[in-house]
Order: C-alpha cells, then sequence, then structure tokens
C-alpha cells in the first residue's frame, strides 16, 4: 500500500505521531484512513494496535463528498514480526510495511533491508541510516 499513498496525498501533514518507541519496529503497516478531524488521535477500528497517525495543516480539505481526511495511520497485526519473530513475517514484510525510521511528514517512507527481516545494507550505510537491529 505504501507504493500507492503519493507525495501529493501526504503534502498536507505537519507531523507524525508515535504511540510507541519505533526503535522497536522493524516496520510499521501505514495506510490512508477517511477521518473526521485533521488532527488528534483516531479511533482505530482494525485487528492489532495502532503505533501512530499524522497531522494534518489547516490547509488540507475535506473530501466534498464525505466531509472527511485522508490521514496516515501506521499499524500492526497480532501476527506481526514484533509480536510473533518466528512468525509469517519473521523475514520479509506485509506490502504496506515501511521501516518507521524511513518516515517523516509528508515523507512516504521505505522498505529497507531491516523492514525485510535483514541488517542494514552498504548503501545504507553509505546514505548515513543507521538503524538498531
Amino acid at each position: 500500500m505504501s507504493s500507492l499513498i503519493t507525495e501529493d496525498e501526504i503534502s498536507h501533514e505537519t507531523d507524525l505521531i508515535w504511540l510507541e518507541d519505533i526503535n522497536d519496529l522493524d516496520y510499521v503497516r501505514q495506510s490512508l484512513d477517511r477521518l473526521p478531524t485533521r488532527k488528534g488521535k483516531p479511533a482505530y477500528h482494525r485487528d492489532g494496535r495502532m503505533v501512530g497517525y499524522a497531522l494534518l495543516g489547516p490547509t488540507a480539505k475535506p473530501s466534498r463528498s464525505s466531509g472527511t481526511f485522508r490521514r496516515r495511520v501506521f499499524w500492526l497485526l497480532p501476527h506481526d514480526r514484533d509480536s510473533d519473530p518466528d512468525g509469517l513475517y519473521a523475514k520479509g514484510a506485509p506490502a504496506e510495511a515501511v521501516d518507521p525510521h524511513t518516515l517523516a511528514a509528508r515523507v512516504k517512507g521505505f522498505k529497507t533491508e531491516r523492514s525485510e527481516g535483514g541488517p542494514p545494507s552498504s548503501a545504507m550505510r553509505e546514505l548515513g541510516i543507521e538503524l538498531p537491529l
């Protein structure tokens, strides 16, 4: 899903709020949810848990049809690597997963070797991306 999120869709973000320490997470799932407000902690209606969300600035416009705002929500399911390290995602990551260390307001985030279950690559080290293992 991260590849489906465009820079235009997140261009009004002002901040990302983390509910957990992202240093403990190899990846988070991200989605664009329709929410009633630009700011504040959104309600969460999935299995698992919400680990973060985006705040929007005053220039963000609501949908004409629903009056809602599209905001990113970051979440994990019970079978994700943080809860089940030897399970389905011991190696690899879900399609909508990104390394939380590559996320920022108005930045989509990326899958990295770390988020896929391996150590940081030499390319990541050359770019100065230092991630805890």
